[in-house]
């Protein structure tokens, strides 16, 4: 499936960290509140973002080339890195300003308005998350899944510094919005660093999720009822792309056609039960000794 289409997502991603940025900027010049600017500036790691997930969605819509025989899917785990790599740096700029205005406080102005601003904000944040959340789940991209956290994330941040800043406005309590602020870095900082994990084990190429798994093996146990063996069952993911292997043990007294057969009848079913799978088997006779010595990847 040509998944150039999803870019549209990323521009959606875009148009809304430029709103937010106008909006939160002008909530904190008007409130002079360092957890409103701290909110800005995740803000401006949210464009940072989304103009990486343009990007890289972009390349991983290519088709698969002689370079590139299974295609550039992995592309979207470099924008999922990056991402939180930025979220990172965002909250260690934002802890320094907390910081600052922990060890000198200074009263908020018109609290009330820059609230509403601020509010108005996380609301354009909150309906481009979900639309962003259902198209990951939908067509399985690991870009709009990060930006998306991100972006919720971003929600929950804004709404503790509201409060934050609203119950530092009631209590008189100036060092309560730094307070916040460093709150929200530790947030951010925890985010950024989940993005990049889960980047990183996308390059190793990680196993595809467990309940694949289990229904790649539940596929296997109905053919295992009519005397069919497996081994080497190997899985993996990259990007949207979901890779599964196995051998197929069978009597050596087979006809080849009939093999074939059954290939097609396995690879049909691990497909349907794992959408989108690409499906790799090996065919065996079981009275060989040959075919047990490779259960694993590398034969001895």
């Amino acid at each position: 499936m040509n998944r150039a289409f999803l870019t549209r997502f990323a521009w959606m991603a875009i148009f809304a960290a430029v709103v937010t940025i106008g909006l939160k900027t002008a909530a904190w010049y008007l409130t002079g509140s360092v957890g409103l600017l701290s909110d800005a500036v995740e803000s401006l790691v949210n464009l940072a973002g989304g103009i990486m997930a343009l990007a890289m969605l972009t390349v991983a819509a290519r088709p698969a080339d002689h370079d590139h025989a299974y295609g550039h899917g992995k592309a979207e785990y470099f924008s999922s890195g990056v991402e939180g790599t930025l979220i990172v740096l965002a909250a260690a700029s934002i802890g320094w300003a907390a910081v600052g205005r922990l060890l000198t406080p200074r009263p908020l102005e018109a609290v009330g308005l820059g609230i509403l601003v601020a509010a108005a904000a996380s609301l354009v944040n909150l309906g481009v998350a979900l639309l962003l959340r259902q198209a990951a789940r939908r067509y399985r991209s690991i870009t709009l899944d990060a930006n998306a956290q991100h972006l919720l994330t971003d929600v929950w941040t804004s709404a503790g510094v509201i409060v934050g800043v609203g119950a530092g406005t009631l209590t008189h309590w100036e060092r309560l919005d730094a307070i916040v602020a460093l709150i929200v870095a530790a947030n951010i900082i925890w985010t950024g660093v989940k993005l990049v994990r889960r980047s990183v084990a996308g390059l190793m190429d990680k196993a595809i999720g467990a309940e694949d798994v289990a229904a790649v093996e539940r596929v296997l146990d109905g053919f295992r009822r009519r005397g069919v063996q497996f081994h080497a069952l190997i899985t993996r993911q990259a990007g949207a792309q979901k890779f599964v292997s196995v051998h197929v043990l069978v009597p050596g007294d087979w006809t080849v056609r009939r093999g074939h057969q059954l290939l097609e009848q396995i690879e049909a079913e691990i497909r349907h039960a794992v959408p989108g799978a690409l499906v790799f088997t090996h065919l065996e006779p079981l009275d060989d000794p040959a075919s047990w010595a490779d259960e694993k990847l590398e034969r001895p």
